[in-house]
């Protein structure tokens, strides 16, 4: 729903002189400074992990992961990037093994699912669900998160990063180990597969 904040666009700014702050209390143990980092962090890594995955109970489960990693690791952390750059990169390295396990189960599953696909969906007194003009906008919206849930896992991340979160160019490149005109390549081809997914709604 556009209530929930784990699918809005992230609105809060970079602060990255209170994140170095934070984390030097972090890596010290200080539970209060991580308490508020995560605070502070929190929508932006829900919101993303929740359009990696399609679904809000798994980015949940999954973001408070993303934090126990940030915790762990944090006696190995040090100032060299943005602390948004190193979250980030452990978002990704987790969401992407937990794509890739879906992957595998999917596959396994597939056989189970196809007995379903040459039926029409009906309601309990037989009659065939017909489309609710009503709810055209839902449709087309939830056509935009379906059509980047199906992207390639990087270029899935990187559209996230760009679209939704405002994330430079460059950051996004230390996130996904590329170059920036790689990461521009990979947005362009993400854009040219989402236009040819979504032109039934954007029309000729």
């Amino acid at each position: 729903m556009n209530d929930d904040p784990s699918l809005q666009a992230d609105a809060s700014g970079d602060d990255p002189e209170r994140d170095i702050r934070l984390m030097e209390k972090v890596r010290a143990g200080d539970e209060a400074a991580f308490r508020e980092l995560v605070e502070a962090h929190q929508h932006r890594v829900i919101g993303t992990v929740t359009r990696m995955l399609g679904d809000a109970n798994e980015a949940e489960d999954l973001s408070q992961q993303i934090f126990v990693r940030v915790w762990k690791s944090a006696p190995r952390w040090e100032p060299t990037a943005k602390f948004t750059t190193w979250l980030y990169t452990i978002l990704r390295n987790l969401v992407f093994n937990e794509c890739r396990r879906r992957s595998r189960h999917k596959l396994t599953s597939l056989d189970a699912a196809t007995d379903d696909e040459d039926h029409p969906q009906q309601f309990a007194d037989g009659t065939v669900k017909q489309p609710d003009t009503t709810m055209l906008d839902e449709e087309m919206q939830d056509a935009i998160e379906r059509s980047i849930q199906e992207l390639p896992e990087a270029q899935r991340m990187a559209v996230i990063m760009r679209r939704y979160q405002d994330v430079s160019y460059e950051e996004i490149a230390e996130v996904l180990d590329l170059t920036v005109p790689s990461v521009k390549s990979l947005l362009f081809r993400a854009r040219t597969d989402l236009r040819e997914k979504l032109k039934k709604y954007l029309g000729d």
